[in-house]
């Protein structure tokens, strides 16, 4: 069975066949590296990490190129700097760190490539040269705006059509504009702003020319998959098609354009405007990234999910009973089950592959010895496909949230299970008792075995 992908232009699901399958390529829209990434803003990256596993579990490691940019000159950066009243670069420099390390924590591989808007200077400044050249772009007032009305499918991906952009201006147009919808390649830097000399004056990039630039050099002209959230379909990745296109003879950008949904919160989309997010950072404090990995993938890539402390808590749950199932029979190397295959294979449809997980676990529970050790060694293998059991079950049971002060120690939990046992071989059995509801308060359950007692985080 091919590998099946949902197409956002051309609003079909088809099979995947990259043009060459020796070097499969796929860009993804990262970060603004201004501030702490929100939880929303890492669906987009945890989805195209499983999609970077599929791809390269069927076309090889080594032959598949996944880049994902960090955006580290921008107007929010600006003000943020000159908030901090620090360099730009400690601040880009600072945030791109934690996006990298949380995302890491989170299970995701890291990109082949992680090129950055400032070190693509000189290759936008030679597309915007190109625009102008073949009458797609004009240059005034020190800036250069791309002709929206040069490119005759605009509006082809999000469905906007240019009248309606135009008629539905709210805002004054800036009268160095030829049409409201026109948009910015390069503008003009005060002296106390970032620039770089160009042959419109000094002056920095506008957002959409970026992403262009960083994909034609680090990957090509025409790319195999093209990614990020639904939030960038207009009037970023649809800026990015024309100008693309038009510098290229009417190549396309990319031969797939898939985009996940929302997160929300209640009815809203998770934003940083409408001030309704949950940073990384902060879950991290309290969750097991892969608890909130699971979460993430546990609904279907193209459709909203909601974010809620039930989901998480769900997760949780359904991840403790994948490793009671690992402790009890720790297996070796094994292949995913096809059912499981078959499910990321098809558009990436996680429910239906944590489905087969579950089905999985509850046929090995069935089984005894060697049959039960092959089934639960194919579990695991069905769940690193997707970036899961990454850990030990022991070390997943005693795993203990950072910020939890008040949470017993694995160190002091060993001591009262010593005392435990020393009370019970004494028949103190008051005292046994005692500790084991004293640690069953705090969440700790005692298993008690031929070998001892051990402990696990319930």
């Amino acid at each position: 069975m091919p590998l099946e992908l949902y197409d956002s232009l051309t609003r079909e699901k088809r099979a995947f066949l990259p043009a060459d399958d020796k070097r499969v390529t796929m860009y993804v829209c990262g970060p603004t590296v201004y501030n702490h990434a929100h939880i929303g803003n890492f669906r987009a990256a945890i989805v195209f990490d499983l999609l970077f596993r599929l791809l390269r579990r069927r076309f090889g490691a080594e032959h598949v190129v996944y880049a994902r940019n960090f955006t580290d000159i921008d107007d929010k950066i600006i003000k943020a700097s000159r908030e901090a009243g620090v360099p730009i670069r400690e601040i880009t420099s600072k945030y791109a760190g934690v996006y990298d390390a949380e995302l890491a924590a989170f299970g995701a591989l890291s990109p082949t490539l992680k090129p950055t808007a400032t070190g693509h200077i000189g290759e936008m400044i030679a597309l915007a040269e190109t625009l102008i050249r073949n009458g797609c772009a004009y240059a005034a007032e020190g800036h250069v705006l791309f002709r929206t009305g040069a490119f005759a499918d605009y509006g082809r991906l999000s469905g906007v059509s240019l009248d309606d952009m135009i008629a539905g201006a709210r805002v004054e147009v800036a009268p160095y504009k030829e049409n409201a919808a026109d948009f910015v390649l390069w503008k003009p830097s005060a002296p106390e702003e970032p620039g770089w000399e160009s042959p419109w004056g000094r002056g920095r990039p506008g957002w959409h020319i970026e992403c262009s630039a960083m994909i034609e050099k680090s990957l090509g002209t025409t790319i195999d998959i093209h990614g990020g959230g639904q939030d960038l379909k207009f009037p970023h990745h649809e800026n990015e098609i024309a100008q693309s296109a038009c510098a290229h003879g009417g190549a396309p950008l990319a031969r797939f354009w898939l985009h996940n949904g929302f997160l929300t919160m209640g009815a809203d989309k998770m934003s940083k405007s409408l001030g309704n997010v949950a940073l990384p950072r902060d879950l991290l404090k309290k969750h097991h990234g892969e608890t909130l990995r699971f979460a993430l993938l546990s609904a279907h890539y193209r459709q909203p999910l909601d974010w809620t402390d039930a989901l998480i808590e769900q997760s949780k749950k359904q991840l403790d009973r994948f490793y009671r199932l690992l402790a009890e029979a720790p297996g070796g190397a094994a292949e995913p089950p096809e059912s499981v295959i078959l499910a990321l294979e098809n558009d990436m449809n996680t429910p239906e592959a944590i489905a087969g997980l579950h089905e999985l676990r509850d046929i090995a529970m069935q089984m005894e010895g060697e049959a039960k050790k092959r089934a639960a060694a194919r579990l695991k293998a069905a769940g690193a496909l997707m970036g899961f059991f990454t850990v030990e079950p022991e070390a997943w049971f005693k795993w203990t949230p950072p910020s939890d002060e008040g949470a017993l120690t694995p160190e002091r939990i060993e001591a009262l299970l010593a005392d435990r046992a020393a009370a019970r071989k004494a028949k103190d059995f008051k005292t046994s008792d005692r500790i084991r509801d004293e640690l069953a308060a705090q969440g700790i359950v005692i298993e008690d075995g031929p070998q001892g007692a051990t402990w696990r985080r319930g």
